[in-house]
């Protein structure tokens, strides 16, 4: 029944979640409507620009690239395969990691990774045109201290956690 939702809000624009998840899907559409003539989807793009901007310091494996894009490791493997199918990336084994394979860009991969690149890119500046220069650096601001790790304040720490002094012997 309508009106009956429990909740601390007086009306749906007051809410800073739904605001977060509204403005996300709908940069999530122009960056979807920037990748489709490269036939990529947003997470094949994460991951193969990602691999290419990190290729050319060590090798990365599989869980460096996951750690990286903060994506699960099944998901990023399943996506690899299908980057990998394309032609887009291949494996070797791992210079310094006998468990692991380095990943790296093919030519193809490096070629479409900075062509979609530039597309997405001109998208953002699309969507973010809306905003003064100000609020860009503030949003960004905002969403850089969103996503950082909370830090433990050292009197909060318990004696099983792995960042106290004494467990770090």
């Amino acid at each position: 029944m309508a009106g009956d939702l429990d909740t601390r809000f007086p009306d749906a624009q007051s809410s800073l979640g739904l605001a977060l998840w509204r403005a996300s899907t709908s940069w999530q559409r122009h960056i979807r409507a920037a990748l489709a003539p490269h036939d990529l989807t947003h997470v094949q793009y994460v991951l193969l620009a990602s691999l290419t901007w990190m290729d050319r310091t060590v090798p990365v494996s599989q869980r460096d690239l996951a750690a990286h894009t903060e994506l699960d490791v099944m998901m990023t493997s399943q996506v690899l395969r299908a980057l990998e199918t394309k032609g887009y990336i291949r494996r070797e084994p791992h210079p310094e990691d006998g468990r692991a394979n380095a990943l790296h860009p093919t030519e193809r991969g490096i070629e479409l990774a900075n062509l979609a690149t530039r597309d997405v890119e001109s998208a953002d500046a699309s969507y973010f045109a809306a905003l003064t220069p100000t609020q860009r650096d503030s949003l960004l601001a905002a969403f850089q201290h969103l996503a950082s790790p909370p830090s433990v304040a050292p009197d909060q720490r318990t004696p099983h956690d792995p960042s106290s002094s004494e467990d770090q012997r």
